[in-house]
């Protein structure tokens, strides 16, 4: 089943979930142009974005001017971890950065993985740098720290009903 998700307008952001089927070839294109600016051009890192979990997942797009600022990918349990949906390629835009929009893509991506995949448990691969951020989400560390592209990353968890 494919849900889409309306639109919401919060903050100048519009925000919308699409499965990768229902994005325009160019919302696509937007979608990998920030993904390429942010992980691979500003971060310094050549790795292969395209790993063909974009197809089988959900993406949160928040839109600010019809430009894209603020992205996450979603993607049920069995594609990336085999026990639970995760969130994933989570990214701004530098134009948007120090404003709390991060934090409400967070949050927006886990009520959207909620509503998509159930109550669940969910686990993302975070950049050890910013697990304080995640914590504040309910994520906590799982085993030791790892390099994915060159970069320490640790896998984190989110119960289903995480004690606040």
């Amino acid at each position: 089943t494919i849900h889409h998700s309306p639109l919401t307008i919060y903050h100048m952001i519009t925000w919308q979930c699409k499965y990768f089927t229902q994005l325009t070839n160019e919302e696509i294109y937007r979608i990998l142009q920030l993904r390429n600016e942010v992980f691979i051009v500003e971060q310094n890192c050549c790795y292969q974005d395209l790993d063909n979990k974009d197809l089988k997942g959900y993406h949160l797009c928040g839109w600010k001017d019809e430009k894209l600022v603020a992205y996450t990918r979603l993607l049920d349990k069995g594609i990336s971890y085999p026990d639970a949906p995760s969130i994933g390629r989570v990214v701004t835009s530098r134009s948007i950065r120090g404003q709390n929009f991060g934090k409400e893509l967070m949050q927006r991506s886990i009520e959207e993985t909620y509503r998509l995949f159930g109550k669940t448990v969910i686990k993302i691969s975070a950049q050890l740098y910013l697990k304080k951020f995640y914590e504040s989400f309910s994520f906590y560390q799982q085993g030791e720290p790892y390099l994915e592209d060159f970069i320490r990353h640790i896998l984190m968890i989110r119960e289903s009903d995480p004690q606040q």
